[in-house]
């Protein structure tokens, strides 16, 4: 009986149930395109972290540079040629290998981190920068002196013209990764595209894995030649960063780059991994009590110095959107109660004389409430239906959002040398930004399906609990005044 009245009540009240339901259907739709939306902010603003740190890092082990003290001597990169003779038009080359971005770590600081409490797996490297100078000398020549010459006036035997040098400055950045150990690092955010990565036992090899974008720079290929400080490497693979902005130029096994960078036993950063991502905060903490000198950054510690267009937009999605979808959803329940307490009141006559028949005030509540929560759900369904049409059009027509990441943070951080080679200034700590293109997606989960169900059915009972507590006041003399 109750299911029979119920059809019958829905299809004679078509247009009342679908004003309801449509209600009921934009609120809900919107709650579910803002969390797909809110979800891919999520995802865009993971991977520009994993353009720095990798696929699986948690936090980065670092410390910070101290300014240098009065009195403190500044390293600067120094290189010297020579220009004697023979070397007239000959091609001359030396690179100088320097840490980049902070100051190193013992070796040893991995393993205490790695022992404490939550972490799962802890993992250093070392991130340099390889300044490479190459030119040419040329000789002057000597003109004898002229009659009437002033003394001294272009040398004792006359005068020098021409000559002197052109030289060329290239730089480029080298990471040493723990070949033992690959699953965490930078490494684990570029996609090996020709050739191989490195294997456990090549901790020793002279052996490099290059950048796309610099390998097609400098026209390498697998097993081709790198040379690096006078060392030559063989490069076995070139990978393929997947944020299209690679942490590196060159990969080396990490014992190699602290032989170039004169750091044995030293790590710019130590990648974590923790147990469960509900303890990062907790393992912070632990770190940084138990490893004292240290500086510990969180991937939410990071996403907080994302700028630009991704970072405006994951603001409004997560601010005005989230609030917004709460005024809507919530005036589509009002309005959804309003109007189902409105169609009881028009259906005074119809109640009394069912109560009249011997139908009670319960089962009146139940057979409205009955008809409100059919409201919701078919507010939901079609909520759904609009939701992740529009969740589709943002993933298939959205914008590319533009995330700026400050320069050096975790091992990442660049350097550049005020003044030139071999000039004053010294090394100086780059705070130029990366920007990455991120393509906007808003996928949709089951859990954010879930929620959807679950507001169609708390709309459908709010709006029965209107109509339901109207209905309950009613009485079966309010039927019969109204006959006739």
């Amino acid at each position: 009986m109750f299911f029979t009245y119920l059809r019958r009540e829905l299809r004679r009240r078509r247009k009342a149930a679908l004003v309801v339901a449509s209600g009921l259907a934009l609120g809900i739709a919107l709650v579910i395109v803002v969390d797909s939306v809110t979800a891919g902010m999520s995802r865009a603003q993971a991977k520009v972290l994993e353009s720095l740190y990798g696929l699986g890092t948690d936090m980065t082990v670092t410390k910070a540079a101290s300014p240098p003290g009065e009195g403190d001597a500044v390293r600067r990169p120094r290189f010297r040629f020579d220009a004697g003779e023979g070397t007239d038009g000959a091609q001359q080359s030396q690179d100088v290998v320097m840490v980049q971005g902070f100051e190193t770590l013992t070796a040893s600081t991995v393993a205490k981190v790695a022992a404490q409490d939550g972490v799962a797996d802890a993992v250093g490297g070392l991130s340099a920068r390889v300044m490479k100078v190459d030119g040419r000398f040329a000789s002057g020549e000597v003109r004898p002196a002229q009659p009437g010459q002033a003394p001294g006036q272009g040398g004792a035997g006359g005068e020098v013209r021409g000559g002197g040098a052109d030289f060329g400055v290239d730089s480029y950045t080298v990471y040493g990764t723990d070949v033992a150990h690959q699953g965490l690092g930078p490494l684990t955010s570029s996609k090996i595209t020709s050739g191989r990565t490195f294997t456990a036992g090549e901790t020793s090899a002279k052996v490099a894995v290059v950048d796309s974008a610099h390998a097609k720079e400098q026209g390498l290929t697998v097993g081709e030649k790198l040379t690096v400080s006078g060392t030559a490497y063989t490069v076995i693979g070139v990978a393929t960063a997947d944020s299209g902005d690679a942490s590196a130029d060159v990969y080396l096994p990490l014992a190699e780059a602290q032989t170039l960078a004169d750091a044995k036993g030293r790590v710019t950063t130590v990648y974590v991994r923790a147990t469960d991502s509900q303890r990062i905060d907790e393992v912070k903490g632990a770190v940084q009590k138990n490893v004292p000198g240290t500086t510990v950054t969180t991937s939410a510690d990071l996403a907080d110095t994302v700028s630009g267009s991704l970072s405006t937009a994951s603001d409004l999605a997560t601010g005005v959107g989230k609030w917004l979808s709460i005024v809507v959803l919530g005036a589509a329940f009002v309005v959804a109660g309003l109007l189902t307490s409105s169609a009881v009141s028009r259906r005074v006559r119809e109640f009394g004389t069912l109560k009249a028949l011997g139908w009670r005030s319960g089962r009146v509540t139940r057979q409205v409430a009955g008809e409100a929560l059919a409201h919701g759900l078919i507010g939901g369904a079609l909520g759904i239906g609009a939701g992740l049409a529009g969740a589709w059009a943002v993933t298939a027509f959205g914008p590319t959002l533009t995330a700026e990441l400050g320069g050096g943070a975790g091992g990442g951080g660049g350097q550049r040398f005020a003044g030139g080679p071999g000039g004053g200034g010294g090394p100086v700590r780059e705070t130029a930004t990366r920007a990455l293109d991120v393509a906007l997606t808003a996928p949709v989960s089951l859990t954010t399906i879930g929620l959807a169900v679950a507001l169609a059915v708390t709309g459908g009972l709010v709006a029965g609990g209107f109509g339901g507590w109207r209905a309950a006041r009613l009485r079966p003399a309010d039927a019969l005044r109204r006959v006739g």
